[in-house]
C-alpha cells in the first residue's frame, strides 16, 4: 500500500522553490532599466509573494483543520 506524502516536505520544497523564484524575479526587476519588463518583473515578484502567503494557508489548514473549521462554524473551545 501506497503511504500518503509528506505534507511538510512538499509544502517546504514547495516554499523553497517560490524563493528562488522570488529572488530571480527580485533581482531582474532591480537591473532591468526599461519601464514595461520592470512592471512585468514586479508582476511576477508580486504573484510569487502571493502563492507563498497561499502555501502557509494551505499548510496552517492541514495541521489545524478541526480548529479551522469550528472558527468557520463559529464555535469556540469554551462552548
Amino acid at each position: 500500500m501506497d503511504e500518503p506524502p509528506d505534507l511538510g516536505l512538499l509544502f517546504h520544497r514547495l516554499n523553497n522553490q517560490l524563493g528562488i523564484i522570488l529572488a530571480n524575479a527580485e533581482l531582474l526587476e532591480s537591473r532591468l532599466s526599461d519601464e514595461t519588463q520592470k512592471a512585468r518583473a514586479g508582476q511576477v515578484v508580486k504573484s510569487v509573494l502571493e502563492a507563498i502567503d497561499t502555501v502557509q494557508q494551505m499548510r496552517r489548514e492541514v495541521n489545524e483543520p478541526a480548529e479551522s473549521s469550528a472558527a468557520a462554524h463559529g464555535e469556540t473551545s469554551g462552548q
